[in-house]
């Protein structure tokens, strides 16, 4: 029989044990494979695995200290069963509770290995007769706190709540556990308390192990969720801001080629084939990130079309690219509505028509892009409206904004007569 533990003793161990069986789950859900698994309730035979091989050895080695150190505070091997078995299934906990045991059976404790792979079974038992699996999650560490409102709900509405079934099972094979390891001396570890009203500490020290495990994998869980859900909002948001630039920009090409099918049907058809190259990169390749090399070649076959209606002499266009911005990686769709704006509001109300010109540079850990036009200009009490209505600016402006929060630089100056500048500033993102 292990040596009777004075009563502070017992309280200290039995501290130490709830903190051992916490560190384990936070190291345990720190770990990516597992965290893939918290996301689902149904998991595959190979996630189920590599949790009994992650999870099964760390409690074995709680176990290992105990046994060769003394320390009983490592020993989690209920706890680390159980939980296993709830979290993850029967079949789980069993393994897991194996793995713990080990090290106790070579030290003679020959009721180990049954009695952890019970309380391992035990778990997934109530994990497979529990109607909604997510329920499992609801089993928190002030369980005991709630058993009035139970009791209050039973009466009331003959409703009993699931958090009373783990509770029991944490109660009973703590219970079950003392039973045993006093009655057949050495063969099964447990806290060996004073007689008398001690008994209920590891009792009390069991149930909060396991629902302070439970409670961290579920803060985890909701987490990963959160990051999921905002992953999809986000996607959603720049896939319905792009939506609002696709239809826009096809709308007036297709208008484009309208207005020349009668005169110039030669040239109607060539447009059609540009407007089929422009639309066959825009369905093959979905990306928000796109390299700057191949922003600017939808810049030129987008400009081609526009020349083709307005005309080299009234619409002219100048490049001065710095190499070494090429392989930037910049948001897909970035360039065009500006150059849309600067032809459709900027240049095409000049009867001489105008130009555009267009560098980039990279500047202090940034790449900037400047676009400038030489049209009639933006009156400066309108600027400030540019940024958050229409579609062309404002879409941009916006689309910044998600993708790079406050990261990122977007500047408008207008001179009335004399034309418009816009400076893009973002950070240096490049390729693999």
């Amino acid at each position: 029989m292990w040596n009777e533990l004075p009563l502070r003793d017992v309280v200290f161990t039995l501290l130490f044990r709830v903190g051992v069986a916490s560190a384990m789950a936070a190291l345990v859900a720190r770990s990516n494979l597992f965290q893939r698994s918290l996301l689902v309730e149904e998991r595959s035979l190979d996630e189920r695995l590599r949790f009994v091989l992650f999870y099964g050895p760390l409690v074995g080695a709680g176990v290992l200290t105990r046994v060769l150190l003394g320390y009983q505070a490592t020993d989690v091997s209920l706890e680390g069963s159980l939980v296993a078995g709830l979290a993850f299934g029967r079949t789980s906990g069993m393994m897991v509770g194996a793995l713990a045991a080990l090290p106790a059976v070579f030290h003679k404790e020959w009721l180990a290995l049954p009695f952890a792979m019970m309380c391992g079974a035990a778990g997934g038992l109530l994990r497979e007769v529990t109607e909604h699996k997510e329920r499992v999650w609801s089993f928190g560490p002030f369980a005991l706190l709630s058993v009035p409102r139970w009791v209050v709900n039973l009466i009331a509405r003959q409703e009993l709540a699931w958090q009373v079934w783990p509770l029991l099972l944490c109660i009973g094979l703590e219970a079950l556990r003392i039973f045993l390891g006093s009655t057949f001396p050495r063969t099964l570890y447990y806290v060996h308390t004073e007689p008398g009203w001690a008994v209920v500490l590891p009792v009390l020290a069991t149930l909060v192990g396991t629902a302070l495990t439970l409670m961290i994998w579920n803060n985890n869980r909701i987490q990963l969720k959160l990051k999921e859900q905002e992953a999809s909002l986000l996607s959603a948001r720049m896939e319905a801001l792009t939506s609002q630039i696709n239809p826009h920009f096809l709308f007036n090409t297709l208008n484009t080629i309208g207005s020349l099918t009668r005169v110039e049907p030669e040239a109607a058809r060539s447009l059609l084939v540009k407007l089929s190259n422009i639309l066959r990169r825009l369905l093959r390749k979905h990306e928000n990130f796109v390299p700057l090399r191949d922003e600017l070649r939808f810049i030129d076959d987008y400009l081609d079309i526009e020349m083709t209606r307005f005309g080299p002499e009234k619409l002219r266009f100048q490049k001065e690219i710095d190499d070494s911005t090429l392989d930037a990686m910049v948001p897909s769709m970035l360039l065009q509505p500006m150059v849309e704006n600067s032809i459709r509001h900027g240049l095409a109300p000049r009867l001489e028509g105008g130009e555009i010109r267009l560098r980039t540079a990279r500047m202090n850990g940034r790449v900037v892009i400047d676009l400038e036009d030489n049209g009639i200009g933006i009156p400066a009490d309108r600027i400030p409206e540019i940024y958050s209505s229409g579609i062309g600016i404002s879409n941009v402006n916006e689309r910044l904004k998600v993708l790079y929060g406050q990261d990122f630089a977007l500047k408008i100056d207008s001179e009335p007569g004399r034309g418009t500048s816009i400076r893009i500033e973002l950070p240096e993102l490049f390729g693999a």
